[in-house]
């Protein structure tokens, strides 16, 4: 179960067997209304053209997206899915690790609005990403 008491280890705990551990996504901070997660650039991520596949960065964008609105619901009562997704890939990266910090603009009752950077290890923009996800009771 995810929450803000969640520690780091237990996050990425969850990871396994999923799109999250298929990408090398790990957790780094999480807080109300925060999330930050990196990634590496290496052949599980990248395409043809060896640099950083922008479905990567979706995923990764997402993923930061949705493991913050789980972290502020109650999970037991409510699920979470990402509904709306936008993305503008504005750099291009060939190694290393990329980081996403998700930022929430927007808590409503049904929906969470986050906004989401990636960047490189030296800071350059890679994308910039909105996601809408969508509180839905169970």
């Amino acid at each position: 179960m995810i929450s803000l008491k969640s520690t780091i280890e237990e996050l990425n705990a969850l990871n396994k067997g999923t799109l999250m551990e298929q990408l090398g996504i790990e957790y780094l901070e999480l807080k109300h209304g925060y999330v930050k997660a990196k990634m590496p650039v290496d052949e599980r991520t990248k395409q043809p053209m060896n640099i950083l596949h922008g479905g990567a960065s979706i995923a990764l964008a997402e993923t930061v997206a949705s493991v913050g609105s789980a972290a502020i619901v109650d999970l037991d009562k409510f699920d979470v899915s990402g509904a709306s997704v936008t993305a503008n890939h504005v750099g291009a990266v060939s190694a290393g690790l990329v980081y996403a910090e998700a930022k929430l603009i927007h808590k409503g009752k049904i929906t969470h609005v986050w906004d989401i950077e990636i960047r490189d290890e030296r800071g350059y923009r890679i994308s910039v990403a909105r996601i809408t996800v969508i509180i839905v009771p169970k």
